[in-house]
């Protein structure tokens, strides 16, 4: 919807929704020093300010669809370049000892969460379409997931905007209660890079939720992030088969499989391995993936109308959530099984 909105509109216009976003991440910044100057600390981070910020203005004002190609860029381009330069500070180090026993275990754990979360949609008597469509997008990627699987299972509009409408709703959720259950549980920095990576929907919001705690659990909570991301792949070529698709048909589309800014993380990952960027270029790297960041999380909570949530029905809210907390506890029971320290 807002890449169609974005088509065959001027610079100019494309330009408001830039000049929002940039106003949001200000607004953001600046609310952040605020807590520092008045608590000595900033409770809530930049990023996550940014959405609740962001989702604000979008649900409080009727916004032009002049600003949605803007809100686009930031949202899907700025935070895909911030994913690749996010590479170039990974260290490798911290989820090393975890290694192929981690991905296998994420491999597992996608495919428990997809069955576990389309039983308990067709519980909640959702049809079948849109269980699919909920347990892709809680167990892979989020709206994401959901965009790949819906043309290969034939979903209907209705159920696509549904299970969109509240994958954003929980992702937000997902995003402000994950830091808390940080503390609550007690976890260590990896522990919890790991948790977060294997239950928030997407990667921004796994950013958001691992700012708090430091750049290991954000490094490692990427890592594990993009792991899962990998198995849309699979799956999507499991559900064609499915539904009668054959795999290399146009139902299946390679950019949602493996997406360009996995494949250019997964390059600087290695170029930072082999020492090959030039150290003086990382600081400057470093921040501008930050920037970037924050920048796509504003767009990302413009991109959320409360409003809108409340026409789709309880019955699918209620199978997400219950499938969120599902993916919780498979992702604790994950991080005990493999003794992740």
């Amino acid at each position: 919807m807002l890449v169609s909105a974005s088509r065959s509109l001027s610079f100019p216009t494309f330009l408001r929704g830039l000049v929002l976003c940039a106003a949001v991440t200000l607004a953001a910044h600046l609310v952040e020093q605020l807590q520092l100057m008045i608590f000595g600390a900033h409770w809530v981070e930049s990023l996550v300010l940014a959405i609740l910020i962001g989702i604000a203005v979008r649900s409080s004002v009727c916004l032009s669809q002049t600003f949605i190609p803007g809100i686009h860029f930031c949202a899907k381009t700025l935070l895909e370049i911030a994913v690749v330069l996010l590479g170039a500070s990974l260290s490798t180090a911290a989820v090393r000892q975890a290694g192929l026993p981690l991905v296998g275990g994420i491999a597992v754990l996608v495919a428990l969460s997809l069955a576990g979360s389309f039983l308990i949609g067709r519980l909640f008597g959702l049809s079948a379409s849109l269980a699919t469509l909920v347990a892709c997008g809680n167990s892979i990627c989020g709206n994401s997931a959901i965009a790949a699987a819906a043309p290969v299972i034939g979903a209907k509009p209705n159920d696509i905007a549904a299970s969109i409408a509240f994958t954003a709703l929980l992702g937000i959720g997902a995003v402000l209660t994950l830091p808390l259950l940080h503390l609550f549980l007690g976890l260590s920095a990896v522990q919890y890079g790991v948790f977060a990576g294997l239950t928030a929907y997407a990667l921004p919001q796994v950013l958001a939720a691992t700012a708090s705690a430091g750049a290991v659990s954000t490094q490692v909570g990427t890592l594990v992030k993009l792991i899962r991301v990998m198995m849309l792949g699979p799956v999507i070529l499991l559900l064609a088969a499915g539904h009668g698709r054959r795999p290399g048909g146009s139902a299946v589309n390679l950019r949602h499989v493996l997406p360009w800014f996995i494949l250019g993380f997964a390059a600087m990952v290695t170029l930072r391995s082999f020492d090959a960027i030039p150290a003086a270029l990382l600081p400057g790297m470093s921040a501008v993936s930050s920037a970037f960041t924050v920048t796509a999380m504003a767009a990302l909570g413009l991109s959320v109308d409360v409003r809108s949530v409340g026409h789709t029905g309880g019955r699918v809210l209620a199978a997400a959530a219950l499938s969120l907390l599902a993916l919780g506890a498979l992702g604790l029971c994950l991080i005990g099984l493999l003794d992740i320290r």
